[in-house]
C-alpha cells in the first residue's frame, strides 16, 4: 500500500496539463484544454482537461478522473504502477507501507524471476555466440539473413541440446528449484495422476531462443524455435504463463518498436518473431506481433495506446488468412481501423524482404485494403456466393463483423458500402447488423489475464443531489455546512445519494485541487468518471450556503414523502391489527406536520 500523503504529494507535483501534453497535443479552449479522446474514436474533440481542478473528462466515452487515473488508462497500468511512474517523473521516491507476509513473498518471487530471466537471456546469448554445439543455430540465422549484429541487438540465444544444461547452470548460480519451476523454464515428469516424479529437466532444448520483453525491455519469457526437422514438439515452444508473463497482453518487440508506432500512428501486425526482426532491421520499424496466442482484446487495447490504424500482415496461406480474420473482432472493438496486406504466393514478410527488398514489402503495406473491402472481395469470389443461401450466409458474416465497429458514423458508412456490394438495401443489411451478437468474446481456451469486472455505475443523480455533490467537491464553506447537518441519517434513506455520502466521508479540502485529484484516483472507474464530470460544471453557485440549505430542505422533503407513501401503502393492506393501524395513522399525521413545517 502507498501512503495517502505520498499519493497526494505526487498528484500535486504532476500538473495534469503537462502530463497529458507529454502524450499528445492539447488545444487551449478558454480556461480549459481540449483534444480528441485517446480512449475512443471521434472526429470532434470531447476530451476536456481542467487545469484548475486537475481533472480530465471525456463527454464522448465518459472516461474521467485525475492525473493518476489518466496515466493508468493511457499506459494500461495498475494504480500503484501509475503512482510510481508519476513519482519517478517528479523525482519523488515511492516507498510502500509494510506489506503482508503474502505480498512480500509475491514481490520477492517476481524480483527473483525477473533476475533469473535477465541472467538466462544472457546465458542463452553466450551459448549462441560461443558454443560449438550452436553452429547450426548460427547457420540458420545466417540463412535467414540475420547476422551477429542483429543477434546481439535482439539478444537472441541458443538452448543446448541437453536435458539439464540450463537447470545445472541455474542451480550453480543460486536459483532454487521452486524458483525454476515458477519461471516455467524447467519442467518435470508426471505420472498418470499428475504427481511430480523424477528430476527437473529443461523446457527448451536445441532451440533458437527469442527473449520476450515487457514494454520497458525487461525479459519476462522466452520463445524457442525448432532447428531440426526431426525435433520432437511444435515449431515454437513458448514459456507458460507465470507471475511475470501473461501471454494474452504481451506484444513481441514492443519495447523496440513503440516509438515508431507512436510516430506513424499505424501498427503492422506480423505473425512471428523472425518476420518482425527482419522487417525492423530493414527499416520498417512500426511492427508488432502477438506472442504465442490468438490476438486478444488486451493486445488490441495495448495497441490503441499507440496507434489508430492496424495493418494485418499474415502469411498468404489459408492459415494466415484465418489468423487475419480472427484478429479482427478485438481490434474493431478497441476502436482501431483495420486493413489487410496480402503477401505474394509462397512468401511471408521475411522471405519477401530477403528476396525483393524492403521496398517490395513496404509497397504491399501501402497497398493494404480496408478489411471490409478485402473480405467482400474474397467472399464474392467463392462459389457459394452465387447461390441465394450462400449470399445470405455471407451477409450475416459481414453483419457480425460490421456490428463490432464502435464509431457510429464509420459504421453507417460501412453499412451502405457493404449493402451496395451485396445488392441489399441499407435498411435490410442494418437489420442484420442489429441482430448480430453485441460484443466480441475472447476465444475459449485463451490464457490471457481475466478481465476485471466493470466498475459499478453510480445511481443517476437528481438535480438536487448533483448540486450538493458539486458543493461538497468545490466549495469549502458549502462542504462545511453540509458536514454540520445529520447527513448520515438522512442520506441513508436515499439510494441516489451514494456519491454524496462518498464525498462527505472523504477527508479532502475543496480548496486544494491536487488533493481532490489524488483522492479521486482511489475510487473505482465509474465513480471517478461521474465526479470528474461534476467538476467540469462551468458556473458554480454564487451563494453556496443558500444553495446548500435549499437543496438540503428538498432532500428532507423527499425523504419524508417517501416515508409517508410507505406508511400509507401499509395502511391499505388487509389484515392489520388495530394497534398497528393506529400507529401508522399517527406516523402519517406526524410526517404531514413535518412537511408543512418545511414548506412554511
Amino acid at each position: 500500500m502507498i501512503p495517502e500523503h505520498l499519493i497526494e504529494q505526487i498528484a500535486q507535483a504532476n500538473d495534469i496539463v503537462d502530463v497529458i501534453s507529454g502524450y499528445f497535443p492539447l488545444k487551449r479552449a478558454g480556461s480549459a484544454y481540449k483534444a480528441r479522446c485517446p480512449f475512443h474514436q471521434e472526429k470532434t474533440p470531447s476530451f476536456n482537461v481542467n487545469p484548475a481542478r486537475q481533472t480530465f473528462k471525456c463527454f464522448g466515452c465518459g472516461a474521467g478522473g485525475g492525473v493518476i487515473k489518466f496515466v493508468q488508462l493511457y499506459e494500461n497500468l495498475t494504480f500503484p504502477e501509475a503512482v510510481k511512474r508519476l513519482g519517478a517523473r517528479a523525482g519523488i521516491r515511492v516507498e510502500d507501507e509494510p506489506l503482508s507476509t503474502e505480498e512480500l513473498a509475491e514481490q520477492s518471487l517476481r524480483t527473483r524471476l525477473l533476475s533469473l530471466h535477465a541472467a538466462t537471456a544472457e546465458w542463452f546469448h553466450k551459448q549462441l555466440l560461443r558454443s560449438q554445439s550452436a553452429q547450426h543455430a548460427r547457420d540458420y540465422l545466417k540463412g535467414r539473413g540475420l547476422n551477429s549484429g542483429v543477434a546481439k541487438d535482439w539478444n537472441l540465444g541458443y538452448s543446448p541440446d541437453a536435458w539439464d544444461a540450463f537447470t545445472r547452470w541455474a542451480r550453480a548460480n543460486g536459483y532454487r528449484d521452486d524458483e525454476l519451476i515458477a519461471s516455467g523454464l524447467v519442467t518435470f515428469k508426471k505420472d498418470d495422476q499428475e504427481r511430480r516424479i523424477g528430476d527437473l529437466y529443461d523446457r527448451f532444448r536445441d532451440r533458437l531462443m527469442f527473449p520476450i520483453c515487457d514494454d520497458i525491455g525487461q525479459v519476462i519469457a522466452f520463445s524457442g524455435r525448432v532447428l531440426s526437422a526431426e525435433a520432437f514438439g511444435g515449431k515454437y515452444v513458448n514459456s507458460p504463463e507465470t507471475p511475470i508473463f501473461i501471454k494474452g497482453k504481451v506484444l513481441f518487440g514492443l519495447h523496440k518498436t513503440k516509438r515508431a508506432l507512436i510516430d506513424k500512428k499505424t501498427a503492422i501486425v506480423l505473425e512471428g518473431q523472425i518476420d518482425l526482426i527482419t522487417a525492423f532491421e530493414a527499416g520498417v520499424t512500426n511492427v508488432t506481433a502477438a506472442q504465442g496466442t490468438a490476438f486478444t482484446a488486451r493486445h488490441a487495447r495495448v495497441l490503441k495506446r499507440y496507434v489508430d490504424d492496424v495493418v494485418l500482415c499474415f502469411d498468404a496461406d489459408a492459415a494466415g488468412m484465418k489468423a487475419a480474420e480472427k484478429s479482427l473482432p478485438p481490434l474493431l472493438e478497441a476502436g482501431l481501423s483495420v486493413r489487410v496486406a496480402e503477401m505474394p504466393g509462397g512468401h511471408d514478410p521475411d522471405s519477401l524482404i530477403r528476396a525483393e527488398g524492403p521496398e517490395a514489402f513496404a509497397s504491399r503495406i501501402d497497398g493494404a485494403r480496408d478489411f471490409f473491402d478485402y473480405k467482400l472481395e474474397r467472399g464474392a469470389a467463392s462459389p457459394e456466393f452465387a447461390t441465394p443461401r450462400g449470399r445470405t450466409n455471407f451477409a450475416r458474416q459481414m453483419a457480425a463483423s460490421v456490428s463490432l465497429v464502435a464509431d457510429p458514423v464509420l459504421r453507417d458508412a460501412i453499412v451502405h458500402n457493404v449493402a451496395s456490394r451485396l445488392e441489399m438495401s441499407p435498411e435490410s443489411f442494418l437489420a442484420l447488423v442489429k441482430e448480430a451478437p453485441a460484443r466480441y468474446a475472447e476465444p475459449s481456451g485463451d490464457a490471457s489475464e481475466p478481465e476485471q469486472p466493470p466498475a459499478p455505475e453510480p445511481v443517476a443523480l437528481s438535480n438536487t443531489t448533483r448540486l450538493l455533490c458539486i458543493l461538497a467537491l468545490t466549495s469549502p464553506e458549502g462542504r462545511g455546512w453540509l458536514l454540520e447537518q445529520p447527513w448520515e441519517a438522512l442520506l441513508a434513506e436515499l439510494p441516489e445519494a451514494e456519491l454524496l455520502v462518498l464525498l462527505l466521508k472523504a477527508n479532502l479540502n475543496p480548496a486544494e485541487p491536487a488533493a481532490v485529484s489524488a483522492w479521486l484516483s482511489t475510487l473505482n472507474t465509474g465513480e471517478q468518471a461521474a465526479l470528474a464530470g461534476l467538476l467540469e460544471v462551468r458556473s458554480l453557485p454564487e451563494d453556496p450556503l443558500r444553495v446548500a440549505s435549499d437543496c438540503w430542505r428538498d432532500l428532507e422533503r423527499r425523504t419524508l414523502e417517501q416515508k409517508r407513501e410507505a406508511a400509507t401503502a401499509r395502511l391499505h393492506q388487509s389484515g392489520l391489527d388495530p394497534e398497528e393501524t393506529v400507529r401508522l395513522q399517527r406516523e402519517v399525521l406526524e410526517i404531514q406536520r413535518q412537511l408543512a413545517t418545511l414548506r412554511a
